[in-house]
């Protein structure tokens, strides 16, 4: 993971549930590319034409409901997104988001305030979000260096993986 992500903001309400995120017509597939293709088609039927890689998903409360499924995720690391901003996460969202890779942060403030289209910027390792747009700055516990390990592995098997070669060189 870049400590620094940087786009414009598509703004979700409360209550994202994973079938929104990826709807079920499409997980025949594991593939976070194929899944990216339809990222939150059922919200935006557009959504993946209209973004840029390196956007951001701001979501409200309890973003990631619905069922446990790590394809929600998947699908939004495969359509380009850089990370999702929420008031909220379900559990079972976060944990798979992280096994995932997917760099997500839990901000109440940030989610009231950033508006879709504003410019944001990301900082994990200072712990801040910026809405360039306005100036705004939100505070963000930033990951423990374990998490952050596994994010900039790309998720949980990467990084067992890694952990794995580097007992079997020892």
């Amino acid at each position: 993971m870049n400590a620094i992500m940087k786009g414009h903001a598509w703004k979700f309400g409360d209550h994202i549930d994973t079938d929104v995120i990826i709807p079920a017509r499409y997980l025949v597939s594991g593939d976070a590319a194929e899944l990216g293709k339809h990222c939150m088609e059922d919200a935006d039927p557009a959504f993946v034409s209209k973004i840029s890689k390196g956007d951001v998903i701001v979501g409200g409360e309890n973003f990631g409901c619905g069922s446990s499924r790590e394809h929600a995720p998947l699908a939004i690391l495969g359509s380009g997104v850089s990370c999702v901003i929420a008031a909220s996460f379900a559990r079972i969202f976060f944990r798979n988001a992280i096994n995932v890779g997917l760099p997500i942060f839990e901000c109440p403030e940030a989610a009231a305030n950033i508006a879709a289209g504003d410019e944001v910027e990301v900082n994990a390792a200072e712990g801040f979000i910026l809405d360039k747009t306005t100036g705004r700055r939100f505070t963000i516990v930033p990951f423990s260096p374990f998490l952050q390990e596994l994010i900039d592995k790309g998720g949980l098997v990467p990084y067992v993986r890694s952990e794995l070669e580097k007992r079997r060189t020892r």
